[in-house]
């Protein structure tokens, strides 16, 4: 018998006893060993495989949307939601109690003598352009690259900031009770000052305008401002990649733009008589310190390689790439196998192109001529 007909019947028994242990191989096949399940059995890895990379390819193109998984993403964090619900509470009832009743006596009126104005930056402006406007600002990131992720994490960790700041400032407020720099005519509209036995001053302004007046430490314009705009800015830093060792000034230029504009609202405070320098330097220390600790709760430094995105968002990917490792350790056995059953086909194919009467009688006609 020739050489490659020994090799062919060693690979069709070979063949045979894979087939047999897993029980795909029927009698009434004859000697065709191959069915749909076999196949389906042999390419499972990979289809699991190209499941896992269509997964991959979803995440990272922005799959997970507001629609998809902005529900489930804000059920996660319903405790954070009922915390900042609890912070605006906070924030409402240190508004409505009395500040502490300072002593202000004669000789101190030099400083807090200044006429009353109107504000330059109304109350109700505060809120718009500290926190809807980053919020706009969120959103035509997300409408560029949709992530549930970054849209999600950059709204709470804005009114985490914007609300931690207002709890720490009124309390503080609350608890100092400075006078502000226009007290006097807020304690006395007619210009006619009253005093008591002990030198401090006995008011008889209306009851509301008195009980701000005594709310100048620290400045909550200023401080609100940096918390919002301070948050914002540390976010286009992020996602503009301004610290990219690259030397583009006009980054930079953007990312000071929002610290710019809670400057100017801090000194607005300063020219209306509304505060001290003092209020308005902690007001903004404040503000901008707690802005930096809400952003790094959710988002990477901006100078990092990945302060373009946020913790969750490569969590995730983490864990696509973790499921995906036993994933690639089946194909690569699978194609392995693949490998292995083409060599048996090809030879199991040449074995029979050779005619084995032919290879005896070549052998025969050799040990003639020999």
């Amino acid at each position: 018998m020739g050489l490659w007909d020994l090799r062919s019947l060693l690979c069709v028994d070979n063949f045979r006893a894979v087939f047999h242990t897993q029980g795909i191989l029927r009698p009434e096949w004859g000697n065709f060993p191959f069915r749909g399940d076999w196949f389906s059995h042999l390419y499972q890895p990979l289809i699991k495989y190209q499941n896992h990379q269509s997964r991959m390819r979803e995440a990272q193109l922005g799959a997970h949307t507001v629609r998809t998984h902005g529900v489930t993403l804000a059920r996660k964090h319903m405790h954070d939601w009922l915390i900042l619900m609890l912070l605006a509470a906070i924030v409402v009832i240190l508004n409505v109690i009395n500040p502490f009743y300072r002593y202000v006596g004669k000789d101190m009126m030099a400083d807090i003598k200044y006429p009353m104005k109107e504000n330059t930056v109304p109350v109700w402006a505060v809120p718009v352009y500290a926190i809807l406007l980053p919020m706009v600002v969120f959103l035509l990131f997300y409408l560029r690259r949709p992530d549930v992720y970054d849209l999600h994490h950059a709204i709470l960790g804005l009114l985490f900031s914007v609300l931690v700041t207002g709890v720490i400032t009124d309390a503080i407020k609350d608890a100092v009770g400075r006078p502000r720099p226009d007290f006097f005519w807020r304690c006395f509209p007619d210009g006619k000052d009253v005093y008591d036995q002990w030198g401090n001053v006995e008011c008889h302004g209306q009851k509301d305008i008195l009980k701000d007046g005594r709310k100048s430490f620290p400045s909550g314009h200023t401080s609100w401002s940096f918390a919002g705009l301070g948050f914002l800015s540390l976010y286009l830093s992020g996602k503009i990649q301004a610290f990219d060792r690259r030397g583009h000034v006009a980054k930079l230029c953007i990312v000071f733009l929002p610290l710019l504009v809670a400057s100017l609202v801090a000194i607005s405070r300063v020219d209306d008589y509304r505060h001290h320098w003092q209020d308005v330097f902690a007001g903004g220390l404040i503000g901008l310190i707690v802005a930096m600790f809400c952003y790094l709760q959710f988002f990477p430094p901006p100078y990092h390689v990945d302060g373009w995105g946020t913790y969750a968002y490569f969590r995730v990917q983490e864990e696509i790439h973790a499921s995906m490792q036993p994933t690639n350790a089946l194909n690569a056995e699978a194609q392995d196998e693949n490998h292995q059953n083409e060599s048996n086909n090809a030879s199991m194919e040449m074995s029979s192109t050779v005619d084995p009467g032919t290879a005896v009688e070549d052998l025969e006609s050799g040990r003639r001529e020999t």
